[in-house]
């Protein structure tokens, strides 16, 4: 393999399991239909199977071929946006709602893969956030207070403390997340669409939806090689719709996030890396991740995208990174590169949209995709399945994010030039 491809990811070389599926080759009649095979559209699959729904997913490419099989795999509670922005921006009322749903994503995770046994190196131990600069403790005090207020179980770090729970003493302080944990991602969507499919889903990949319309009381799926007719549609693709005549493709902004990843490293050179395992990301604006998997690999991750030619300077920026979090790492070589696309909102708030009757569109978890989208996919199938009233944020006619391409550009030349400097 070669380190240096955007298409080199750790995660699917480690799946042990794969999704028996087909291409759909046909015409079948379904309660739902599902556009999209990553958390979002897996999650929705499984519950509305086992609300006895007819259930149907189409995935372009194979199960956790987007975001979902790429992501750093911190399973943490809430967004990125403090909970007291995000009740200012929704209001108290729906914003509280959002915040207590989304406080309790952790919980849905991991019982989960418990209840339905996944293979997914589940480890809750929490999650860290560090802060890079006193600015970045200042704002980690104010997310602490805003946590303590709602009860969540988190703790602010010291320095001293932070460089015991990390290894490094590059940070000035860290919070705490007791709610959070870590996965392998690609096989957490794996095991989400392998149960859906016990639960009687039927699922199928390499199937691109080329028009979806609504004749009569119908929403119609069509396929190359078939068609999918459903009462009730669920878009579930995010940063990775491909367009479909007939439908507004998700309006977001489209952002990268790359990772590299040490070779399996031996205890010794491991005893004083993350101890605990927790995941870690930092309160730099051009955000830096780092943790550990299972097998004793070290992951380094940063926005930025890894496919064009100036991605050499992340790569770069990965090994400088490594070796000033962990100088004793300085020189260990980097196995697996690859990046994702992040389905961004300039409010960093998920979007529901109504495509028409029993009709939702479902993106924009901002790089928060593990607990949003397994708790968005649920609640959605549970929505259109007339057994459950309440959508964690209130769906919207349209949504529109103005400049995405000159914005993505945008955040692509500057991660650049920070990694390039830094």
């Amino acid at each position: 393999m070669n380190p240096h491809s955007a298409d080199n990811i750790l995660w699917q070389s480690l799946c042990a399991q794969h999704v028996p599926t087909t291409n759909l080759d046909g015409d079948i009649s379904v309660d739902l239909v599902i556009v999209g095979g990553g958390f979002t559209g897996c999650s929705a699959a499984l519950r509305a199977a086992e609300l006895g729904l007819d259930t149907c997913l189409l995935e372009a490419e194979f199960i956790g071929h987007g975001g979902s099989g790429r992501n750093v795999g911190l399973v943490n509670a809430g967004l990125w946006t403090p909970p007291d922005e995000v009740e200012k921006k929704l209001g108290k009322g729906p914003g509280t709602i959002l915040n207590d749903l989304l406080a309790k994503a952790p919980d849905l995770v991991f019982n989960l893969i418990e209840k339905h046994a996944i293979k997914c190196e589940p480890l809750r131990n929490g999650t860290l956030h560090c802060a890079h600069s006193p600015g970045g403790l200042r704002d980690l005090e104010n997310r602490f207070k805003q946590q303590r207020r709602r009860k969540a179980p988190v703790a602010l770090l010291d320095a001293r403390q932070t460089e015991y729970r990390t290894g490094s003493s590059l940070y000035y302080g860290a919070l705490y997340d007791a709610r959070a944990g870590t996965i392998q991602p690609m096989a957490y969507c794996i095991g989400l669409a392998l149960a859906a499919q016990r639960a009687g889903a039927r699922l199928y990949t390499h199937s691109i939806a080329k028009e979806i319309s609504r004749q009569n009381d119908t929403w119609v799926v069509r396929t190359a090689r078939g068609t999918v007719r459903a009462r009730a549609l669920l878009l579930a693709t995010n940063g990775y719709h491909r367009q479909a005549a007939g439908v507004a493709a998700p309006n977001i902004v489209p952002a990268h996030y790359f990772q590299l990843a040490t070779q399996p490293l031996t205890q010794a050179r491991l005893a004083s890396i993350l101890p605990g395992m927790e995941g870690c990301w930092d309160t730099a604006t051009v955000m830096s991740s780092f943790r550990r998997d299972e097998a004793g690999r070290i992951l380094i991750g940063a926005i930025g995208s890894l496919s064009h030619s100036a991605s050499v300077i992340h790569q770069k920026w990965a090994v400088r990174k490594l070796a000033q979090l962990f100088p004793d790492l300085a020189g260990t070589p980097l196995e697996y590169a690859w990046h994702g696309r992040i389905a961004m909102t300039s409010d960093h708030l998920p979007r529901i949209v109504r495509l028409g009757p029993n009709a939702l569109s479902i993106y924009g978890y901002s790089g928060r995709g593990i607990g949003p989208g397994t708790l968005f996919g649920a609640c959605a199938a549970s929505f259109l399945a007339g057994k459950g009233d309440v959508l964690p944020i209130e769906p919207v006619e349209k949504h529109m994010e103005p400049f995405s391409r000159t914005r993505m550009t945008y955040y692509e030349a500057g991660a650049c030039l920070a990694h390039l400097v830094g």
